[in-house]
């Protein structure tokens, strides 16, 4: 099995930034793709950002140019730094990952919230 556990949210206010973390643990033989998630009250999950094992990147529109998603392999850790937030930024993130053990699987954490007060 594998756990990821995501951190760094909070309450902010709007133009305010936070650096969300999620550390994936268990067991792994190497992970591909990690992305962001978020899901806002009474809205569907939407992706904020993928990263490739080899750094690659892609965000959704609402988020270009204020979030920046980067990885640290050796620790299994993905980071989402939130710059420019707004309102509408408002949500529960969630982190994915998608593991290579023996197969291949892709697993969620339980999500951290984000709120900004404007």
């Amino acid at each position: 099995q594998v756990q990821l556990v995501e951190s760094g949210g909070g309450l902010v206010q709007a133009g305010g930034s936070l650096r969300l973390s999620c550390v994936a643990s268990g067991s792994i033989h190497s992970i591909n793709a990690m992305g962001w998630y978020r899901q806002a009250p009474g809205k569907q999950r939407e992706l904020v950002a993928t990263i490739t094992r080899g750094g690659t990147t892609n965000y959704a529109d609402s988020v270009k140019g204020r979030f920046t998603i980067s990885r640290d392999n050796a620790k299994n850790t993905v980071y989402l730094e939130m710059n420019g937030l707004k309102p509408e930024d408002t949500a529960v993130y969630c982190c994915n990952a998608d593991v290579t053990y023996f197969g291949r699987r892709g697993y969620w954490g339980r999500g951290t919230q984000v709120t900004v007060s404007s």
